[in-house]
């Protein structure tokens, strides 16, 4: 079948409200694939376990004119659309249970693309989560692992970007069709990664699906299937992170959560993985360990001693910098900046907590 034949079979099903991926893969597995499923009768359809009544006049009101319009609307926003039987479809998605039938790409998709890990968490995170999310998105953006997330307030849009800022890929598997931006204030984000090759937005729903709360959990076995792992970040009890992360098990994919403190609820989720088994991560390496011959291939760049990592205040920012040509003392620091002795002291001391600086005997710190 062409390509562009293809694609209008897939979608003469996969427009049919109701008929997500389990039908889709029943209807074609029954006739013998997606061609001599739409060429089928509808007596045909209504004996395939799972097409009722609904389903039925579903696919019986998906008219030609419709699917023009969704192929008009993917071109007028460059977005390629790929099925199951594309050479280009992602093959570690395909090789899941319940692979989305059609992908609706934004961006692009590179063979390099395939060493990613997913990074999930919740959208009403806590400063220190979007401050690890952001800092493992360019821990892993600089190793050249691609970052998989939602696009999502929160931990999502944070990992996102942590891996551009670091010169890193990412896609964004989004909850709704790409005609639309979701969440709104995300759109320069979303711009972005399209207009400067970083990566793609990615979405199994047709162009116009509009924002709804069921698209969301179904969304989260493609941020797994497309990635090596799975980075849950920060997650409370009960949490979509935690159904990634759940999705990623069943897919084979390794657990990966980050600590937070012991009394938070907003970390309930994720030491709650680590209690079952999840690997703990603190940085790269707890990350590249696991991944075995993948992780051992990988080799970060040595970071820059004079770049200023993100998330810091101006005080914390103009004593880090200080720092740039080796260690100081902190009488040192307090004459070079000009900052109080005591606020010296302080900054100095969530420098060494926030992982930018260690201190050395005798009051000294130098750059990690």
């Amino acid at each position: 079948m062409a390509a562009r034949d293809c694609i209008r079979a897939y979608l003469r099903l996969a427009l049919a409200e109701g008929v997500g991926p389990k039908t889709f893969q029943r209807m074609t597995e029954a006739f013998g694939g997606v061609e001599q499923a739409v060429a089928a009768s509808p007596g045909a359809w209504k004996r395939v376990e799972g097409v009722g009544p609904k389903k039925l006049d579903a696919l019986l009101a998906v008219t030609e004119d419709q699917i023009d319009e969704e192929l008009t609307e993917a071109g007028r926003l460059g977005v390629r659309i790929f099925c199951l039987d594309d050479d280009d479809y992602p093959a570690v998605l395909k090789q899941t249970s319940n692979p989305p039938p059609l992908l609706y790409i934004r961006g692009r998709l590179e063979p390099a693309d395939a060493v990613a890990l997913g990074v999930v968490g919740s959208r009403r995170c806590t400063h220190y989560g979007a401050e690890q999310a952001e800092r493992f998105g360019g821990l892993l953006g600089r190793a050249g692992l691609t970052v998989i997330s939602g696009g999502a307030r929160g931990v999502d849009t944070a990992a996102h970007t942590g891996a551009l800022r670091a010169g890193g890929r990412t896609v964004a598997v989004m909850g709704c069709g790409l005609s639309t931006h979701y969440p709104p204030e995300n759109e320069k984000l979303f711009e972005k990664i399209v207009a400067e090759d970083r990566g793609a937005l990615l979405s199994e729903l047709p162009m116009k699906t509009a924002v709804l709360a069921g698209n969301f959990p179904t969304r989260n076995r493609i941020i797994s299937g497309l990635s090596l792992g799975v980075l849950v970040v920060e997650a409370a009890l009960p949490s979509g992170a935690l159904i990634t992360a759940r999705e990623a098990a069943e897919q084979g994919r390794e657990i990966f959560a980050v600590p937070g403190k012991v009394d938070s609820p907003m970390s309930a989720g994720t030491h709650q993985l680590l209690r079952d088994g999840a690997h703990l991560a603190a940085d790269l390496d707890d990350i590249l360990g696991p991944l075995g011959d993948v992780g051992r291939k990988i080799h970060p760049p040595e970071p820059d001693a004079k770049a200023i990592p993100t998330g810091l205040d101006d005080m914390e920012t103009l004593l880090i910098q200080a720092l740039a040509e080796g260690p100081r003392h902190l009488d040192d620091l307090v004459h070079y900046t000009g900052v109080e002795t005591g606020k010296a002291a302080a900054a100095m001391t969530m420098l060494v907590l926030k992982g930018a600086v260690k201190q050395q005997p005798g009051n000294v710190f130098a750059r990690k």
